[in-house]
């Protein structure tokens, strides 16, 4: 039987990759731009599933511990929420694909208080591709709990990026020693 597999982007917005993002990783992000939008492409292109798991925040809201340690940040209704480059055009023009699907994520990982698990499952798929932005907080805390919830995890690690080039390092060390992920 074939391995079901399903493409999780996390977080490749305005605001954490752009000059002017509220949080930006700068550089190290908007380097991989290329290589994140080629492997959703492919990702659609072939019918696998696509998530776009997106960090969304309303500003001063004082129940949410990431209020204390970051300036606000993909604030809903802003284009810092946006998809950062030629990836915004992709998700425009494949939006409406029954096999693309958009989710608000309040918490790091991409399964805290998401329906992600129920859909994955639903759909079958056992093998789980990461990709974005930072690989040693949101992609780190969304490949943990792939995890521990029995997925396999392939890293893509010339599509993940920090602004904390030690963090990135470790992380990726961690995908592969710790839990087992393949680093493509």
């Amino acid at each position: 039987m074939m391995t079901k597999k399903a493409l999780i982007n996390i977080d490749y917005t305005r605001d954490f990759v752009a000059d002017d993002g509220a949080l930006t990783c700068g550089k190290p992000g908007q380097q991989i731009v290329a290589e994140i939008t080629h492997i959703t492409r492919s990702f659609i292109a072939n019918g696998d599933y696509v998530v776009f798991a997106i960090d969304t925040h309303t500003e001063n809201d004082e129940y949410h511990p990431e209020t204390k340690l970051f300036p606000p940040h993909n604030l809903k209704g802003t284009a810092g929420r946006h998809l950062y480059g030629e990836l915004n055009a992709l998700f425009q023009e494949n939006r409406e694909a029954d096999n693309v699907y958009w989710m608000d994520k309040t918490r790091y990982s991409a399964f805290a208080g998401t329906d992600l698990e129920l859909r994955l499952r639903a759909r079958g798929i056992t093998e789980l591709h990461l990709v974005g932005v930072c690989t040693d907080i949101c992609v780190l805390h969304t490949a943990v709990d792939a995890y521990n919830k029995g997925f396999t995890i392939v890293i893509h690690e010339k599509a993940v990026a920090s602004f904390d080039q030690l963090g990135h390092e470790w992380a990726l060390r961690h995908f592969k020693g710790s839990l087992g992920a393949r680093i493509d």
